[in-house]
């Protein structure tokens, strides 16, 4: 990661663990066991997606004085949770739902298309010694790709109480995007 500028203590401890938790949350996602099942595959990429999201919110967290941040970070904490939890509970029945060899491959191409823009958006966000600024620039491809991640699982034939949780996924992760560009806004980048 480059440093463009002079970084503070509390901003270096940020980056650090950021770092750490983006470089586990690129692992488990890329090394997952590929099914037949889409529905089963896109829960094993998105929960430690998830994990990554609940971990970066706790990681500003321990740092923001900021009031929106804070109330962003805990928003992404309540409903990330709250989707792991779904996922958790429905993944052995959705992983009956089986897909042709074409639509999982299909399904994977695009996958690793997106998460390759995800995964270099995240690690190239521009650095400032505004944690606050860090953030919000970290998370916003991190939502974007899981946006495009339940759209693509959405093109297939998957478990139809896996819908549901895509839709969910959709709505709050855009409305929290739209939010994080008001934010941006409204801070300083020192």
């Amino acid at each position: 990661m480059k440093k463009m500028v002079e970084l503070s203590n509390v901003t270096q401890a940020y980056l650090e663990e950021y770092e750490r938790i983006l470089k586990k949350m690129m692992q488990r996602m890329t090394y997952i066991t590929i099914t037949c099942s889409i529905s089963d595959n896109f829960i094993k990429q998105m929960i430690p997606h998830h994990i990554a999201g609940i971990k970066m919110s706790e990681n500003i967290l321990r740092y923001t004085t900021n009031l929106g941040v804070q109330c962003l970070a805990q928003n992404i904490i309540a409903e990330q949770k709250e989707s792991i939890e779904y996922m958790e509970a429905i993944q052995n029945r959705c992983c009956i739902v089986q897909n042709s060899e074409y639509e999982v491959y299909d399904y994977m191409c695009a996958f690793k298309e997106i998460a390759e823009v995800m995964f270099h958006e995240m690690c190239s966000a521009p650095i400032s010694n505004s944690i606050n600024v860090n953030f919000i620039r970290e998370m916003i491809p991190h939502h974007q790709g899981a946006v495009r991640m339940a759209q693509n699982a959405l093109r297939f034939c998957i478990c139809q109480e896996l819908i549901p949780i895509l839709q969910s996924i959709i709505n709050t992760q855009c409305k929290q995007i739209e939010l994080m560009f008001k934010l941006l806004e409204g801070l300083s980048d020192c």
